[in-house]
């Protein structure tokens, strides 16, 4: 952990508007690596976990898929069922060795031969099989297995080997982002010590074999254990002046997020390791929608937040501040929530959808492709702004159904949204009505400062808020195109480890933006 002082941060500032590059022997490295293995565009996958009650069948998981624009899945077992819809759909899936099946394919080539051709020689070309990923977070939550996780991923290569599959299908194994220590400044970090007898060959063995380094990576985590040092705007790739940065004091690179700094710190942990031609691959992350009491930030706004521009940050192929040619490819975590899942509240609260497939909240992805088709083009809503006192409030719902030509009959006597009968409910749907009707042009929700945009939909029971109308009319088309039936499975229970620690020293304020314009 290392403090920038403010002279630092001035010239670091200047190198910024310079465009000066820190690091000219970078290039070589980035060379290096693009011709070891190669960069693919990079994508967003999902994770799908199976506690859900009333998981969706097979046959249906797959169409919700299709319908959902979604490419790229990982399974966290080798479910022959669904590997069996998958076949012929073009969707791309990792599928793993659980943690308990690791001491029987790490102890006999035999065992791991037969595990290859039962769960990925029997489906392959048909289901398109991109890699294996041997065990889950095995060397934090399993380290009993740990010497026996290196000969698992042979094994299994040599049985990719002998089924002449080893150049399509990768294997490796996912990592929690805890075996990483000291990750900020990124330059300083280093493996775990105890685990650098095991992690050096395995890394060794993803070199040779042109396979990925597959890491978890939770900035919410980092945020929660860091509250005071790494602010929130940070976490939530929200947009940064270059003195809210932050910065690298031995490489002069500015980090505008949290994530961006976590997989530098594993580029540089390898590099330590003599290891520069490894691509990382995030295989989890995301952020809970809800939570309890002491997950206060477990929201669905910061989690539409998180994704939203994580999504957007890869589609942009922006890089890392060290590796700005190299995209990682991620995995949300995950498809659904997993509401069989024990507590807390938000070990079931990580999932883009509900069991039923409708949206758990809309995300903000337009420009980005088709990816997710549950985006609705920025779906924000205008609302009354808390702590407003009444007369003011009047004053401005007032206007919106007046001279604004808001449409306020939903909020007359008898109406479906004239309860709770008091002025900010009112005044919250006659602003909506307004917005929704200018398009969401800028400055159309103020109102002289007593509204706000939100990305919550404040609708309630019957009552639909005008920015939902069309939103829920799509949901329900998705909904019934998917024919949903019932199903049940289960899979091995993937751990987030929190234990990231202090990712940055430097407080910093905390400014949020919202526009405005006086509109009566």
């Amino acid at each position: 952990m290392a403090a920038s002082n403010p002279a630092l941060l001035i010239i670091t500032f200047v190198l910024s508007i310079l465009h000066f590059t820190p690091f000219s022997a970078q290039a070589n490295v980035v060379a290096e690596i693009k011709q070891n293995q190669g960069q693919d565009s990079p994508y967003v996958g999902v994770n799908i976990g199976t506690d859900v009650s009333n998981f969706l069948s097979p046959s249906d998981l797959v169409t919700f898929l299709q319908l959902q624009k979604i490419t790229h899945i990982r399974l966290y077992d080798a479910d022959p069922d669904i590997l069996k819809a998958l076949a012929r759909s073009q969707i791309r899936v990792i599928v793993g060795v659980p943690n308990n099946q690791l001491i029987a394919i790490g102890s006999s080539n035999a065992t791991a031969a037969i595990w290859v051709g039962r769960n990925v020689a029997s489906y392959y070309p048909e289901t398109l099989i991109t890699a294996i990923s041997v065990g889950d977070e095995l060397l934090t939550t399993v380290p009993s297995t740990s010497p026996l996780l290196l000969p698992a991923m042979e094994s299994i290569y040599s049985a990719l080997v002998a089924s002449n599959l080893h150049t399509q299908i990768k294997v490796s194994t996912p990592h929690s982002a805890a075996v990483i220590l000291d990750p900020f400044p990124p330059s300083q970090a280093f493996f775990n010590t105890s685990m650098a007898a095991y992690l050096l060959p395995i890394i060794q063995f993803l070199s040779k074999t042109q396979s990925p380094f597959m890491i978890n990576l939770y900035p919410y985590y980092v945020y929660m254990e860091n509250k005071g040092v790494v602010p929130l705007d940070n976490s939530l790739f929200k947009p940064l002046t270059p003195s809210k940065e932050m910065v690298d004091p031995n490489t002069l690179l500015h980090y505008s997020n949290v994530f961006d700094a976590m997989i530098d710190s594993a580029y540089f942990s390898m590099k330590n390791l003599n290891v520069t031609d490894v691509v990382v691959l995030v295989t989890e992350t995301g952020w809970p929608s809800k939570g309890d009491a002491k997950e206060p930030y477990a929201t669905k706004d910061n989690a539409d937040t998180y994704n939203s521009n994580l999504i957007k940050h890869v589609f942009d192929r922006s890089g890392t501040p060290y590796h700005p040619e190299i995209t990682s490819s991620v995995y949300l975590y995950e498809l659904f929530d997993e509401d069989l899942r024990a507590p807390p509240v938000s070990e079931a609260n990580w999932g883009l959808f509900y069991g039923n497939s409708t949206p758990v909240y809309l995300l903000h992805v337009s420009g980005s492709g088709t990816f997710l088709a549950n985006d609705t083009t920025n779906q924000t809503y205008c609302i009354a702004t808390d702590g407003v006192d009444s007369r003011t409030l009047q004053a401005a719902l007032d206007w919106a159904c007046g001279p604004g030509r808001a449409n306020c009959s939903e909020i007359q006597p008898g109406e479906t949204c004239y309860q709770p009968n008091n002025v900010k409910n009112h005044a919250s749907y006659a602003f909506d009505s307004y917005y929704q009707k200018e398009g969401k042009a800028p400055g159309s929700c103020d109102f002289k400062g007593v509204a706000m945009i939100t990305t919550t939909d404040p609708s309630r029971g019957g009552c639909v808020f005008p920015g939902s109308k069309n939103v829920r009319k799509k949901s329900k088309e998705v909904t019934s195109s998917a024919q949903l039936s019932g199903g049940s499975s289960t899979r091995s229970i993937s751990l987030r480890n929190n234990g990231i620690g202090v990712l940055c020293s430097v407080a910093f304020a905390v400014i949020f933006v919202i526009p405005f314009m006086p509109l009566f």
